[in-house]
This record gives C-alpha cells, structure tokens and sequence, in this order.
C-alpha cells in the first residue's frame, strides 16, 4: 500500500474473485478481496438440491483443481462452497467478507475511490469479480400477474415444500428451470413450464459426459465474435443435470415424466395466464443446435480418429400445448429466466456497459474507464468465461493486464 492507496481491488469473492486473487498475489501485486456476504456466497444462494451440471473434473481453477475422489460426479451446494473455501485458504486470499461495495468512483490521478459498508478504500485498479449471476430477470409480462400470487425468483427458491401448495407455473426453461421443474413433480407437485429456447444434448455418448465433447470440440471456446449477435450471449446454456449421478433432461424428458409444457409465457388475460402457440418453434431450435453441435462431434472424431459414438436423432415432437392456464389454481410462479449484468445500477460510468449492461472492454480490460477490469462475466473472452473450467485462463490474462499496468505507472512515477 502506498499513501493508503491499494494496488488492486477485488470486488467479488467466488471462483473468478478468488482466481484472480491467486494469480495477483503470484505477480505481486497487493490486492484486498471485497465480498458482501461470505466467500461463494451465490453457490450458497442456490436453492437446498442444487449441484454442479458440469462434472467434478472440470473444477479446475488455477494452483487447486479438484482432486476429490468423485472426478465423474457431479458437486452438491455445499459441496462446491466447501471446495470454494478450500481454495481461499490454499492460495492465502484477502478477502474481507461482510463488506459491501456500494459505488465505485474515479479519484485523483486516474485511481478509484470505493464506497464501502465498511469505509472509503482507494486503489489504482478495480476488477469487478460479482459474477454471473448478478440480477434475476422477469419477463416484462410478469407486472401483470394479480398481487395474490406467491411469485419468486431462482435465487429465492429453496424446496418444494416451501412453496404453497397448488399447481405451479415456473416461467423459464433453461437448466435452472428444467432442474427445478423436474424437482416439484418429483415431490408430488403438479408443475407447468413455460419453455423458451435452449440447446441439449444427451448427458453422455461415446463413453463420454457431454462435457467433454463440449471441451474437446472448442464449443466452450467459441467467442463472442462467433455469436449471430449479441444478444445471443443471454441463450441458455445447454440442457442437463447432475442430479442422481446424471442424466438426460430436456423439454421432452420432462413431457414423458408429465411436466405440462407451455409455450412462452405472454402475459394475464383476467384469471387466466397466456402462452405464446411457438412450443414447437422452441424445441426446434434447440434441436438445431443439437445438430450442430453433433456436427462439431463428427469433426472431432475425424481429426483424431476416435470412434464414432452413436448419435441420437430427436425424437418427433407434438408441438400442441395450452395457450392458457387457471391461475386460480396455482400455488405459485417461479421465474427461472435467467441472470441479467448489474453493473450499471451502482457503477456511474457513462459509455462503460452496453445496451444489455455488459462491460465494454478488450480481454476483461474496460475500453472506456482505465484501470478497471473484469473476470467471471459471461462470454467475457469465451462461452467458458464464467465457468469453474474456464475463469482460471481468464484471471490469469486480466491479471497480467494489471500488472502491465502497474508497472507503467510505477515507471511514469520514477521519471516524473
């Protein structure tokens, strides 16, 4: 520290905070970690069953990948907030927890001024580690749901016996809405899903978790170049589960088990709730991009001339679905729409997001605001930005990024 001011400030202590803790600390660079709640605060904000859609192996954050006896399954909650504390411990992270980054500021001589809970902190840099998983998103629609109705969000879903008992609508089918779909029929609950668009894939083939074909094919390095357009970024990420060791699970798994799927949900026509006729449209996106990612199988197994694995052709599907459900008789909705970026509500930095809140930047580097950097953002430099298997190369980029940075300013001072 020097006159007080920090050489970096890390706002944000999950598996990006704490990577990219590790990698400064190897460059030595004196940094403190901020975190608001607890070290893995969001894993321990999932609801009581959640677990890892991506196998055990694939935790591999930088210096402390897993080496648990479980390589093939698949982390419980608890589980990964276990392996997240581990990890801070092993690579001596300072992190302050209970201390809530409130507003950033530019101060004097290109650094930042943090508002915190616990007092003012100046740093020359700033990385943004909040994650993902920052603002759960609503449909416009929703405001027009009556007042009566228990409605939550993701994050504020815990079991099923803590919702009210009825039929319950869950508006998002991505892999948190699947999950938790697949979850209250288990438990006796008469469920309706409300699908949208999502790519899926068999849980394995070839003798392999879909992970690894999703690896070794480069899908999980596909940038955001690559993407038809940005706001493809918000498409959900491909179906599956971890639960029970693994196993299928999609629009049409869950139909066969008794799910009723619902086309997009539109809106409230009176005490009803409506639903856009395009269930059919959904799956057949989603089986096109199945499609294309068997495409990148076979290129895969050609290069390096592996076996061809047995690849399932999608099942015909009846697209026929209600466009409107009593909602007198549901006990609760709950939103599974995914995330949206948050950054603009408590960072005053015009031009620095763009029109989805995404941060503009060049390799996790602000293109707007010197000095401020970012990790654990979606398809920050590739679709694997935000995942255990892929943070760790961006920290270690970004982190350098600082460095550079630290070291031209220490020489501009010198000859000054």
């Amino acid at each position: 520290m020097v006159d007080g001011t920090l050489q970096v400030a890390v706002v944000g202590a999950g598996q990006a905070g704490l990577a990219v803790s590790h990698e400064l600390t190897s460059l030595g660079l004196e940094h403190v970690v901020l975190e608001r709640g607890r070290v893995a605060q969001t894993w321990r904000n999932r609801w009581d069953s959640f677990c890892l859609v991506t196998p055990n192996w694939s935790v591999q954050l930088p210096a402390h990948p897993y080496d648990g006896d479980d390589p093939d399954g698949y982390m419980l909650r608890d589980g990964i907030v276990a392996y997240l504390e581990g990890y801070a411990r092993a690579v001596d992270a300072p992190v302050r927890e209970g201390v809530e980054v409130r507003a950033v500021e530019r101060a004097a001589e290109n650094g930042f001024l943090l508002r915190t809970s616990d007092g003012d902190l100046s740093a020359d840099s700033v990385l943004l580690a909040s994650g993902a998983y920052q603002r759960p998103y609503r449909p416009p629609a929703a405001a027009a749901l009556p007042d009566w109705m228990p409605q939550v969000d993701v994050e504020g879903y815990r079991n099923p016996g803590a919702l009210p008992p009825g039929k319950v609508l869950v508006v998002g089918s991505g892999q948190s809405g699947c999950q938790i779909a697949e979850e209250l029929h288990e438990a006796g609950r008469d469920v309706f899903l409300a699908c949208g668009r999502a790519p899926w894939t068999p849980r394995r083939f070839g003798g392999r978790d879909f992970f690894w074909w999703a690896l070794e094919t480069g899908f999980l390095d596909a940038s955001l170049a690559t993407l038809p357009n940005p706001e493809a970024r918000l498409f959900a990420n491909v179906l599956a589960t971890g639960h029970g060791g693994g196993h299928d699970l999609h629009l049409r798994t869950l139909r066969r088990r008794g799910v009723t799927l619902l086309g997009r949900f539109q809106g409230v026509d009176g005490p009803f709730a409506t639903f856009a006729p395009d269930l059919a449209e959904s799956v057949a996106w989603g089986d096109l991009r199945y499609g294309q990612l068997m495409d990148m199988v076979r290129e895969l197994v050609a290069r390096r001339g592996l076996p061809l694995p047995e690849i399932q052709q999608p099942e015909p599907f009846d697209g026929a679905a209600p466009d409107r459900v009593d909602l007198s008789v549901f006990g609760a909705v709950v939103f599974a729409g995914g995330f949206r970026p948050d950054y603009a509500t408590w960072l005053d930095f015009p031009g620095a997001f763009d029109s989805l809140g995404y941060p503009v930047h060049e390799d996790g580097a602000s293109t707007v605001v010197p000095g401020l950097y970012f990790v654990g953002v979606h398809f920050l430099r590739k679709r694997k930005s935000s995942l255990l298997v892929g943070v760790g190369e961006d920290a270690a980029i970004v982190a350098r990024k600082i460095a550079d940075r630290a070291a031209a300013r220490a020489a501009g001072t010198r000859s000054a």
